[in-house]
């Protein structure tokens, strides 16, 4: 009989796990690239949270780029002289052609490399990143962690409500009369992430109004959609901010509130979604988490 494979796990900076959280987790984290006024950067490498709201306030032009191909590529081969085969859980391919990069690179590895095309970012990514470990730690091969991940890719919800329209406006997602408009009113817009989507899901005047609106989504999706889950105590809860991690703290205290026993697991945006929506943003997040026989 042979004996278990070992099982490297590789996911990317979108899922906010950092590079220290990696090394205790015993995975591998490719950072994101960032370009700042034409100068390469790291996320959580050479580009910190702080450093890059400093920038953003500064109006310092930014822009993402995914992992070179070189460096995915470089990254399979040091990890295959160890490991038998390689789980990578990039980023939902709807937001970034960096799982789609990916997937073409893997070809090359003979079934060695799966990448899992896992509609999720942010906690709900991280979230499959954990699953895979389960997954891997009950003895399923890479091709096997594969399809489960992404037969529940979809079982993920988010909302997120903005501070400011400046950037929605700056990425041409909303026109600056709309914008200014907003402004005006303080409309603050909610947005949902649901599979491969950003999409606009309801607009609040003010953020008091907006929080209640992402509860409101967030207990129907546990009362509708993710009943059966939740029921069997296989929703995760999260919460997400975009550098406003006082106003973080607060509102993952309302959400302890309002989903009693129910534990909030809270981390900062990664810089990718931040770059389009600006500082300021609070996210609530749920991801089922697998179920290992």
């Amino acid at each position: 009989m042979m004996g278990k494979k070992k099982i490297a796990i590789i996911t990317d900076s979108n899922s906010g796990i950092t590079q220290k959280e990696a090394q205790q987790l015993g995975i591998t984290v490719l950072a994101m690239p960032f370009y700042i006024d034409e100068q390469l950067f790291l996320e959580d490498i050479t580009l910190t949270q702080e450093e890059f709201y400093k920038r953003l306030a500064e109006d310092a032009n930014i822009s993402t780029s995914q992992p070179s191909p070189a460096d995915v590529m470089e990254t399979w081969e040091t990890l295959l002289e160890e490991y038998d085969e390689l789980v990578h859980i990039p980023m939902s391919s709807g937001l970034s052609n960096s799982c789609q990069t990916a997937m073409v690179l893997a070809k090359e590895f003979h079934d060695r490399v799966q990448v899992v095309d896992n509609q999720r970012i942010s906690v709900t990514q991280r979230q499959s990143v954990l699953d895979a470990m389960e997954l891997a730690r009950a003895g399923k091969d890479a091709a096997e962690i594969k399809e489960i991940l992404e037969k529940e890719a979809g079982e993920s919800s988010i909302y997120i409500t903005l501070e400011t329209l400046k950037y929605l406006k700056k990425g041409g997602r909303i026109t600056p009369a709309a914008a200014a408009l907003g402004t005006v009113l303080n409309l603050k817009p909610v947005l949902q992430i649901q599979g491969d989507k950003l999409d606009a899901f309801s607009k609040a005047r003010g953020k008091k109004q907006a929080k209640r609106t992402m509860l409101q989504a967030m207990k129907a999706d546990l009362e509708g959609r993710f009943k059966e889950y939740a029921d069997r105590d296989l929703i995760c809860l999260q919460a997400a901010y975009a550098g406003n991690e006082e106003e973080a703290m607060e509102w993952k205290k309302e959400l302890e509130g309002q989903f009693p026993g129910m534990p909030v697991y809270m981390a900062p945006l990664s810089l990718s979604v931040a770059c389009h929506i600006g500082q300021g943003a609070l996210a609530v997040a749920a991801s089922k988490k697998v179920e290992v026989e």
